[in-house]
């Protein structure tokens, strides 16, 4: 039997090629080997005594119990020799390998069999996500229509706003009419007139404060109200001071409210209206007394007082022109009251037939 002899120097100083793994060698590169090195009677023999006994690369046989240790094999100990391979003529080696056997055809011949490449594999994951966002859209249908019902409600809204801001303070709603109701004593054409200054703006831009310094040069107008009445047209609600009666000073005689706003002035008594002579003048006591006695009488009998006097605030006395009738009414308490009690002693007993009324106490009324 022949043991393996030494390694050659020349063979010894080649270096060997790396190993690769058993998974990826192919037929044609195990072909290419063997036909590479033809085996010799000799290895043939050396293959025998190997598969009987044991070749070097095989593990040592465990040693009974009690054997003394082996020595370790030092560092010159020969190798077994392995066939040498000469790569094929015209094609390169791979990673330091001989051609054909490298794990380039090995990869090629695993993705060949398996039927796999890059593509497919793309192709799946793209599948695959195409599944999943139409799983996703189809459990979030309700929410984006919500979400969608609401994006078109609130531009709707906001459009609306916009459009609406933007029409109203734009030239298409500025005034082209100033119309003035609620007047009677004063001239409407005169006060619309007066506030053709508004003509041309924005209906919510006209200036209240440029309207109320017009309306204070008329007396007559106690309050006022504007409106708008889209798209052209601005209305101005005026309510009219009501005047109680005259007051003579060296001036003539000077027409006044309740208030004691002088409305106008002239030199005889205005026609209509009763003379007042109050102790203290307007601002007074007896003033307001007075004032607050006229504006509770009734249309028909407020006609007939032509004088209404006062010294204090507990003795107003007026007198029914024509027949020069006086009506004592004391204070201002009860007014509506004493006014309704006078109404009916008038009717009971008419003024031509009566020198006075007494309603001072209305639940006891004194005609003379």
């Amino acid at each position: 039997m022949r043991r393996p002899g030494p390694i050659p120097a020349e063979e010894a100083a080649r270096p060997e090629p790396a190993r690769r793994p058993a998974r990826g060698r192919s037929a044609d590169a195990s072909a290419s080997r063997v036909s590479a090195a033809e085996p010799t009677a000799e290895s043939a023999d050396d293959a025998a005594v190997d598969e009987l006994f044991g070749g070097p690369d095989l593990l040592p046989a465990p040693r009974p119990l009690g054997s003394p240790a082996r020595p370790a094999p030092s560092a010159t100990a020969t190798a077994p020799t392995r066939p040498r391979v000469d790569t094929p003529a015209g094609r390169p080696a791979v990673d330091g390998r001989p051609g054909g056997i490298g794990p380039a055809a090995d990869d090629d011949d695993d993705s060949a069999a398996d039927g796999i490449g890059v593509r497919d594999v793309w192709a799946a994951a793209r599948a695959r996500r195409r599944a999943l966002r139409a799983e996703v859209r189809r459990f979030t249908v309700r929410q984006r229509r919500r979400r969608l019902l609401w994006g078109v409600s609130l531009a709707a809204l906001l459009l609306l706003v916009l459009g609406t801001i933007g029409a109203a303070y734009s030239p298409l709603f500025a005034v082209d009419k100033v119309s003035v109701v609620g007047t009677s004593s004063l001239d409407a054409a005169t006060v619309e007139t007066a506030l053709a200054g508004q003509l041309g703006t924005p209906l919510p831009l006209v200036d209240s404060s440029a309207v109320k310094a017009v309306l204070v040069a008329f007396p007559l107008v106690e309050s006022y109200t504007l409106e708008a009445r889209p798209p052209h047209e601005l209305v101005v609600r005026i309510v009219e001071r009501t005047p109680i009666g005259s007051i003579q000073s060296s001036a003539g005689y000077t027409l006044v409210d309740a208030a004691g706003v002088a409305l106008s002035t002239t030199p005889e008594p205005p026609p209509g209206h009763p003379v007042i002579d109050a102790a203290g003048g307007v601002g007074s006591d007896a003033f307001d007394a007075v004032g607050t006695v006229f504006r509770s009488l009734p249309a028909d009998i407020r006609a007939q007082v032509t004088d209404m006097t006062a010294t204090t605030a507990n003795d107003v006395t007026l007198t029914l022109g024509g027949t020069g009738t006086e009506v004592v009414w004391g204070n201002a308490d009860d007014s509506a009251y004493k006014a309704v009690v006078l109404a009916k002693a008038m009717t009971a007993r008419p003024p031509d037939g009566v020198s006075s009324y007494d309603v001072s106490s209305p639940n006891a009324v004194v005609m003379r």
